[in-house]
């Protein structure tokens, strides 16, 4: 083994020690892409352009923000508000909604992404997403005797075992506002059971908490102050909807909710975990999604391993439907196969939970 390896091996041994808990004052990223592109998880191609959502790009300053007020939506769920910014919650997930075009946000958007150290792997402002590339917290790193004496010198060897993917969502609202959803992905590398040599990429569980920072980053970065910030994010009080079900025989998640917010927790569920959103049909209530359940059969070999081989696993995905249904104040999600025909079958039911659990 050189001395790079150690090094290597000594900054990653080092980082799997490091508490996993966000504190807010400590995230520094760092994209992924500066070396070669960390290909997890596997089935997160370009979406399709075939879609009903439009936002031509524009840049926009910051609106000076007003006096702080207060804003109750009708269903209980927190909403504060600060000039033309809102953060609204329900259950573990935050959004914003802002009082200004779509096509006037997508620039200070991508702007706010590369100014906190990432690079974006996906730009589509004719869908409203963009997706950050994968990129690892620097403040994670452990301050450690080496480090500390060698400084900036070793900086570059150092590595953690995590990596973060970021996705934007911009959508209308009714009213013509535009709701901005952030979504995070994440990777841990861990070594594999039977040698410990050898690593594979895992998925973990998104962090609700990591979001809520970036809304609270990118409310700044639309003008509010970093005090507004934490205490509408502080505000926004939780409040769990969702419930497994069986309807004729077929999985649902239960809603206590109205088809407007149904649909958008839906999305933000489907954006967070092991799916991809070619495209979606708010008038029929219908996302069209690409599913692959990631277990540790088809996890991701080891990105350091990956640097040499550039090796890369095919995993080939299914295609469904997500179908939200609404009647008042009621709710369901099910799972439809490529022809719109309910679907019972066992990975049905896991897709179902999935969706569930993160809503919850």
């Amino acid at each position: 083994m050189n001395s790079i390896s150690k090094v290597i091996l000594i900054g990653t041994t080092l980082a799997l020690g490091a508490c996993s808990a966000l504190e807010t004052d400590k995230v520094d990223y760092r994209s992924a892409a500066k070396a070669p592109t960390l290909d997890i998880p596997p089935d997160l191609t370009q979406l399709s352009k075939d879609t009903r959502y439009t936002v031509v790009g524009g840049a926009v300053s910051a609106n000076a923000s007003k006096a702080g007020q207060v804003e109750t939506s009708k269903t209980a769920i927190a909403a504060t508000s600060v000039g033309d910014v809102r953060i609204e919650r329900a259950g573990n997930q935050r959004w914003l909604v802002v009082n200004r075009p779509a096509e006037k946000l997508w620039e200070p958007v991508k702007d706010f992404w590369q100014e906190n150290g990432f690079l974006l792997a996906m730009d589509q402002d004719k869908l409203g997403i963009m997706e950050t590339d994968w990129a690892e917290n620097r403040a994670k790193i452990p301050q450690d005797f080496l480090r500390a004496s060698l400084g900036k010198l070793l900086d570059s060897f150092y590595s953690t075992p995590e990596r973060d993917k970021f996705r934007t969502r911009l959508e209308r609202d009714a009213n013509g506002n535009t709701e901005i959803f952030i979504s995070h992905r994440g990777m841990v590398e861990v070594y594999t059971a039977d040698r410990t040599n050898e690593t594979v990429w895992q998925p973990r569980a998104a962090d609700p908490e990591l979001e809520a920072e970036f809304l609270r980053r990118l409310m700044v970065k639309l003008g509010i102050s970093q005090e507004q910030s934490k205490a509408l994010v502080a505000n926004s009080a939780p409040k769990q909807v969702a419930v497994v079900g069986n309807v004729n025989g077929q999985p649902v998640v239960q809603l206590e909710e109205g088809f407007d917010r149904a649909w958008r927790r839906t999305g933000l569920a489907l954006d967070r975990t092991g799916f991809t959103v070619e495209d979606r049909d708010r008038k029929q209530g219908i996302y069209f999604v690409r599913y692959q359940n990631l277990t540790s059969e088809n996890s991701e070999p080891g990105f350091f391993s990956k640097l040499f081989s550039g090796s890369k696993k095919a995993n080939e995905a299914t295609k469904y439907r997500i179908s939200v249904r609404s009647e008042g104040e009621k709710s369901t999600v099910s799972v439809l196969d490529t022809d719109g025909n309910p679907e019972s079958s066992a990975t049905a039911q896991r897709i179902v939970k999935v969706i569930a659990d993160d809503i919850k």
